[in-house]
């Protein structure tokens, strides 16, 4: 019987390996799949005032959907070559990595075991970001060292609810954890008092108050816990894709450190400055390596901006969130921001 038996599971196990791998190169890349279908498919928030949400006339805005609508650029030289699809914190991997995303841009922090053990590449940081609180002004508090005993209302299946437990360990506080499936369900949990704080990135507690009954009877505590470096991510296996997505991001970066705008790109391309042509592909061809033309970068900044342009529009003071730019700014101006040189 075990003789008979080992030669099935064997084949079993064989069978099961060839349809993995074949599903595997299906989609491999990821490149000619988009131009095949004429769109990018990108997963992203179920809706974060800033990052990613529909506005009145259901067309998506946000910082998240500005990569997407920068990688179209890059590929269609049409920013609106996109599909949406929102997902959950606790979905979006999954939707990763059957498929049936092409790429994931969604206020996702970067960690060790979400891209080792998940099979995910993250293509560059594209947001620094640390975990902080939401409380009431009422409660006369102006750190979270003085929420001991609290109740804290956080979002399951994100980096949140460790850093939580984690920060109050540390320092030898209690608190009393109140776990909800989504942002929307915590946030409205701490608006109805059912807790005393509420937990998540310091960007998304700006885009969260503003949800609330009265936004300016709350502030957003200065202190942060935990680094939350954000960043897309895409599927292991296909290095082209996972550089295309790359690249998208240092240009947008490379194009504000030097000053190429989405207003000026046209005029810029007669600069003297090589690293602006190489940029704008007037000087060599370093599209080619990433599936593209020589004007992809051009493309992407004409498009949606630069990376300065996207920050302000969706997070800094040209919008209701009014985050500033803080560790987002360029290197040059004291911030996190450094992008590797077109060339």
């Amino acid at each position: 019987m075990r003789r008979s038996g080992l030669p099935t599971r064997i084949a079993a196990a064989i069978g099961l390996v060839i349809g993995l791998v074949a599903g595997w190169a299906a989609r491999a890349d990821t490149l000619d799949a988009a131009r095949a279908r004429g769109f990018v498919v990108c997963g992203v928030n179920i809706g974060l005032a800033g990052f990613g949400l529909p506005d009145d006339r259901g067309v998506w805005r946000g910082f998240d959907i500005d990569t997407c609508r920068a990688v179209a650029a890059a590929i269609f030289g049409d920013p609106g070559k996109v599909k949406y699809i929102p997902l959950s914190s606790k979905d979006r991997f999954t939707a990763l990595q059957s498929g049936e995303v092409d790429l994931l841009s969604h206020n996702t922090t970067w960690t060790e075991s979400r891209e080792v053990g998940q099979g995910l590449l993250f293509t560059a940081i594209n947001f620094f970001d640390g975990q902080g609180f939401l409380v009431r002004k009422s409660l006369g508090i102006s750190s979270a060292l003085q929420l001991n005993g609290a109740s804290i209302c956080v979002q399951q299946g994100t980096t949140n609810e460790l850093n939580l437990a984690d920060f109050f360990r540390a320092h030898g506080l209690k608190m009393e954890p109140v776990v909800f499936a989504t942002g929307d369900d915590a946030i409205g949990a701490y608006d109805s008092g059912r807790c005393d704080a509420f937990t998540t990135d310091a960007s998304g507690l700006y885009a969260e108050r503003l949800k609330l009954a009265h936004p300016d009877a709350n502030v957003v505590l200065k202190e942060t816990i935990s680094k939350e470096p954000f960043s897309p991510a895409v599927r292991q296996g296909d290095d082209r894709w996972f550089n295309l997505v790359k690249w998208t991001q240092f240009a947008l970066v490379d194009a504000e450190e030097l000053g190429v705008t989405a207003q000026n790109v046209e005029d810029m391309k007669k600069s003297p400055n090589p690293e602006i042509r190489r940029l704008l592909g007037v000087e060599g061809d370093y599209g080619a390596g990433l599936g593209l033309t020589p004007d992809w970068a051009a493309r992407i900044v004409k498009a949606v901006g630069n990376y300065g342009e996207i920050f302000e529009r969706n997070l800094g003071k040209e919008s209701a969130l009014k985050i500033p730019r803080g560790l987002n700014a360029s290197w040059r101006d004291g911030g996190l921001l450094y992008a590797p040189p077109v060339r």
